[in-house]
């Protein structure tokens, strides 16, 4: 049996004297070891690189000689437990869980915390965390090297409020701070933070819930167009917006943009699925409509006032973009969005004219180009009571992909 006991935060909670006494391995931090008093016979690890610590435990656990795991806060939530359990099985472990530093520092601030969202930035990718942070009211980030508060904070909005709490449960050396995400990036941090709180102080404190996390994703997509404030039908309709969704694929950690954005329906749908959201529209009235809509369906959309593929220069490189509209400029804009997209862009086109130079623009920047011509026709009343169908102006469909190996070179 591989007995693993999380010792909360701060000095921690004991570890029971007979699960002491019966250990021939203790594995854990160096000071997780110094604060208990080992049986003589017990070989000590301090824990360091994971694989050579596993194969270690390996050894003891095929002579059945009982091992014991310290661990910080509960080492089942983005702890060793995930390890463990993939190489030895669950049904060898005894999980003993402390308090995690999440649950510690909701409580310091005494928000609850069953709508979070939970991101890791230790030894991962610190864009999903920010796109998350960018997308989500309340997230929690366990942070690490590189990823701390300061780098988190110089890529948030400036309206977010960051929570940081470091060295949670030392009596002497906790601190809570509140700051702005300005203040936060301009600070030396140090080493002791255990986790940041990022915030969006209007919806901080979210509704009552039955099911735990930042809630499911929608229930429907693809919305009708009446669900979005747009001018003379400008607005992409949505048997298109279904496709161009799919193709699209926006989920949580990921950042989407909706260049030509128009009413913003797909940043809008995007954003309900809980992907982070830039929406690049040239026109003023055209931003004012998309901020409306966003706020009309609850939803977080960064809005950049400005006209492609200069208005992109200084925008984080997203996963996928959408890209409406037309003009002598698209060319220019889809290969701009091209060379930048990790995984998909897709563009929307009336003008069949266009489409050999928006498919070239695609694959030149590398990706795989596809494409469909969508054309519609709904049930429309007439009068006696009868059904005609209508139907509805044809649209070229678009989509250039990264090849999967890039795509998943870039993520690691």
């Amino acid at each position: 049996m591989i007995t693993v006991v999380g010792t909360g935060t701060g000095a921690g909670a004991p570890v029971a004297a007979d699960v002491l006494a019966g250990a021939e391995l203790v594995v854990g931090g160096r000071r997780h070891l110094d604060a208990v008093t080992l049986p003589g016979t017990a070989e000590r690890l301090v824990l360091g690189p994971l694989a050579p610590a596993l194969d270690t435990v390996a050894r003891y656990v095929a002579k059945e000689r009982p091992v014991l795991v310290l661990a910080s806060g509960d080492p089942g939530f983005f702890g060793i437990v995930r390890a463990l359990a993939e190489r030895f099985g669950p049904a060898l472990l005894d999980v003993r869980p402390g308090v995690s530093s999440v649950a510690a520092a909701f409580a310091r601030i005494g928000l609850p915390w069953d709508d979070a969202a939970v991101v890791s930035a230790h030894g991962r990718d610190l864009r999903t965390a920010v796109n998350v942070c960018r997308a989500r009211p309340k997230v929690a980030v366990l942070t690490g090297p590189g990823a701390g508060p300061a780098e988190l904070a110089a890529a948030l909005p400036g309206d977010r409020v960051l929570v940081v709490a470091s060295a949670l449960g030392d009596p002497e050396r906790e601190r809570v701070e509140r700051v702005t995400a300005a203040e936060a990036a301009v600070r030396d941090w140090g080493t002791a933070v255990s986790v940041v709180v990022c915030l969006d102080g209007s919806r901080a404190l979210g509704p009552v819930r039955t099911a735990a996390g930042p809630g499911a994703g929608p229930s429907r997509w693809a919305l009708e167009e009446s669900a979005f404030a747009h001018r003379d039908s400008m607005i992409s309709k949505f048997e298109v917006r279904a496709v161009a969704l799919a193709r699209l694929g926006p989920r949580p950690g990921d950042l989407v943009w909706d260049v030509g954005a128009g009413s913003g329906s797909v940043a809008v749908e995007c954003a309900r699925f809980g992907a982070a959201v830039v929406a690049v529209e040239k026109t003023a009235d055209g931003v004012g409509r998309i901020r409306g809509n966003a706020a009309a369906h609850g939803v977080e959309v960064a809005v950049v006032h400005g006209e492609a593929p200069a208005a992109l220069a200084g925008l984080d490189d997203p996963d996928a973009v959408f890209v409406g509209g037309g003009g002598r400029e698209l060319p220019a804009v889809v290969a701009a969005c091209a060379r930048r997209a990790r995984r998909t862009v897709v563009v929307a086109l009336a003008a069949l004219d266009r489409v050999p130079a928006a498919r070239a623009a695609l694959t030149g920047a590398g990706l795989s180009c596809d494409g469909v011509l969508l054309q519609s026709s709904r049930l429309a009343p007439l009068p006696g009571d009868v059904t005609r169908l209508a139907a509805t102006n044809p649209v070229f469909l678009l989509w250039g992909e990264r090849p999967r190996a890039t795509v998943e070179g870039v993520v690691q």
